[in-house]
């Protein structure tokens, strides 16, 4: 079994804690069997292997989540998207991936998946049953048995798994109505052969390789599958799911599957509070004093006070706030911002850096800005234009704009990182030396 699960979106529904550069997905707020907090792509991936041990899972996502991903799921194989474009564009870039780069035939089957879906073992043991359902259809689903009449989900037509068609979002009245019909939960689930897939990717770019296609990928329509393809597709069966299955995209509905009321430190919440969550990622008390269906978030990308059923439309709100994310996880270990400023053409922008042992900066350099680090704890390897030197508590090192460096903890680093620069100070001012 081949399966691409999408990995996209900038996170906004759970802000604070989720920011452009740390989706929802990646937050590790969820309890497994063995009482250890893991993430929902975490989640999802443990629970495809346990229900397909040989099942072979590749992750499309774009640039900027590559390092948490593999910081996350270990050596997975990533399919990354040079732009942020809709779900067609995406799955496209896989089935060509999957076509020229692994030489898989265009009459073979894939699945694709989300990859934040919240759902029960018996969820993931169906899509081998999707999978089949190539066989007979042109594209299968997966649709879910609906618990309530929600105007949040996209809801699937069908009569004996044959799809006759498809209501995104209606209203909770006439939801009523279409589960009373038969209608399921559309789970964003859809089973493909390779070939199909870029036959209609051929409608919007030419292409003979991986390469030609990814050259293209930038200019490529923003289209979901759903408007591009499955809407006007005759040949659609469904696998009928009856179990738990939730989008964990509001911090309702993800608190109602946290097992902790408080997370973090020096969280002092009174007996007299009911139905509330709080979660302290900073180094300051929180008091939460005689408030009841509320959910208040300390990050330090901002804090959030809101009731629970408020927090479902906190997106546009969030959408507004243009500020850097000033916390990340990458494969190395993580950063947080400490100030940011600019001043004409000069920008400054301090972090704090956390490098695990025996991970590494990769071999890089800087086109828009210098670096000053100055070490706080441990010891490592630092490297620049090939040269090495041990550095250790109290080294300060110069990096100038363009010089190559790269840094590999012996022990666990804690550095202060001060960048200097002429324009905006990115993450996207990496360019990477392969060696």
């Amino acid at each position: 079994m081949n399966v691409v699960l999408l990995s996209g979106g900038s996170g906004k529904r759970l802000w604070p804690l989720s920011n452009d550069l740390q989706s929802k997905q990646f937050l590790k707020l969820l309890k497994n069997e063995r009482g250890e907090y893991e993430s929902m792509v975490q989640r999802v991936f443990r629970q495809f292997k346990e229900a397909h041990p040989k099942v072979n899972v590749f992750v499309s996502c774009n640039k900027v989540q590559d390092d948490i991903i593999k910081r996350q799921l270990g050596d997975v194989e990533t399919i990354l998207e040079p732009a942020r474009r809709d779900t067609f564009p995406a799955i496209a870039l896989a089935a060509a991936y999957l076509r020229y780069e692994k030489g898989f035939d265009e009459n073979d089957a894939f699945l694709v998946c989300p990859i934040d879906v919240f759902a029960t073992s018996k969820y993931f043991e169906l899509l081998s049953e999707v999978l089949q359902l190539t066989q007979n259809y042109t594209i299968g689903l997966l649709g879910a048995v609906p618990t309530y009449p929600s105007a949040k989900y996209g809801y699937i037509l069908q009569s004996g798994g044959e799809v006759s068609g498809f209501v995104e979002k209606p209203s909770e009245k006439d939801a009523e109505g279409l589960i009373a019909d038969g209608a399921l939960w559309n789970c964003g689930v859809f089973a493909l052969k390779i070939g199909y897939v870029l036959e209609h990717a051929r409608k919007y770019v030419s292409f003979d390789s991986y390469n030609s296609f990814l050259s293209q990928y930038a200019n490529m329509t923003r289209i979901s599958f759903d408007y591009a393809v499955t809407e006007t597709e005759k040949s659609i069966g469904a696998v009928i799911y009856d179990g738990i299955w939730k989008d964990l995209g509001t911090w309702n509905t993800l608190t109602e599957e946290m097992t902790d009321v408080c997370l973090g430190k020096n969280v002092l919440i009174s007996e007299n509070c009911s139905n509330t969550n709080v979660l302290n990622m900073l180094n300051v008390p929180v008091v939460v004093q005689d408030v009841s269906d509320t959910v208040v978030i300390a990050s330090h990308d901002g804090i959030l006070v809101t009731s629970k059923h408020g927090s479902s439309f906190l997106k546009p709100l969030a959408e507004q706030i243009s500020q850097r994310p000033m916390y990340e996880q990458r494969r190395w270990g993580n950063y947080r911002v400490l100030d940011y400023k600019r001043s004409g053409e000069n920008s400054s922008l301090i972090k704090r850096l956390t490098i695990d042992v025996g991970q590494s900066i990769s071999y890089q350099y800087h086109a828009k800005r210098s670096e000053v680090w100055v070490v706080v704890s441990g010891k490592g390897i630092l490297t620049i234009e090939e040269t090495d030197s041990v550095v250790k508590d109290g080294s300060v090192v110069q990096i100038p704009v363009g010089a190559k460096h790269s840094l590999l903890a012996a022990t666990k680093l804690e550095l202060v990182e001060v960048q200097l620069g002429k324009s905006e100070l990115e993450e996207e001012d990496i360019v990477r030396i392969t060696v």
